[in-house]
């Protein structure tokens, strides 16, 4: 269940500072869709993606269009990029931020803070990379189906492992596979919620109590970084623990 927080984060409601620091991730995703291949969501697949996930969060149209511009070269603003931050959180939980930014130097200070801040440090490059495998990920809404129809539903080539989670569940694939694996899915009559690169824990660690609450405040702080794309760790977490936290 290492994603499982994930989704308990899902089921919080938003504040506005929240909802402000979402509307910035999306726009983020969107530009750089659009800069990374056409203007056009239908003919761009990461776009499609961002576009419908934006409308999904109930972005405004015109915050839309604007991203878009901004990946096609309009308006001006400082170039974003991808960066990728590694190192380790409270208790010896490993963690792996993908990031978007305009500001290296500034989104670098953050993190730092953040990992100190909770007890944790962050590293080099490399430093947590080799605990975790490449994967391509793909969000599926379950659709009211149990874990076994899920999983005979997401059997298409390309797929390696799937975690059933509510309301989202997480299907890996092969990294080159991710994009056919997706298409797939859908024509399997499937909802994707995203999809996208990232890694994914050789081995996993279940602190539980105190030690879990820490963990899960640090993972939650990552989040909700404006910064931070996608966050990733080796933790795993049972329901029985966090039944215990409640």
């Amino acid at each position: 269940m290492g994603r499982k927080w994930q989704n308990i984060k899902l089921d919080k409601g938003k504040s506005d500072a929240q909802r402000g620091a979402l509307f910035t991730k999306l726009s983020k995703e969107i530009t750089l869709a659009a800069k990374g291949g056409s203007p056009d969501p239908e003919s761009n697949h990461r776009l499609k993606l961002a576009v419908e996930k934006a409308r999904e969060h109930n972005m405004p149209q015109d915050n839309i269009k604007r991203a878009i511009g901004r990946g096609s070269g309009a308006g001006g603003e400082k170039e974003i990029e991808e960066l990728r931050y590694e190192g380790y959180g409270p208790h010896g939980i490993a963690v792996i931020v993908d990031s978007q930014t305009d500001n290296r130097n500034r989104t670098a200070g953050e993190f730092r803070f953040l990992f100190s801040k909770h007890g944790g440090t962050l590293g080099e490059s490399g430093s947590v990379a080799w605990m975790f495998d490449p994967v391509g990920i793909v969000e599926i809404d379950p659709g009211g189906r149990d874990e076994d129809a899920l999983t005979e539903a997401a059997l298409v080539d390309g797929v390696v492992d799937l975690e059933f989670e509510e309301p989202v569940s997480f299907v890996y694939t092969e990294p080159t596979q991710l994009a056919a694996a997706r298409d797939a899915l859908r024509s399997a009559g499937l909802v994707v919620k995203d999809a996208y690169l990232g890694v994914r824990a050789k081995q996993k660690v279940a602190p539980e109590g105190a030690q879990l609450r820490d963990v899960l405040a640090f993972l939650e702080a990552l989040e909700d970084h404006e910064d931070a794309a996608r966050v990733f760790s080796n933790l795993d977490v049972s329901d029985a623990a966090m039944e215990a936290l409640a």
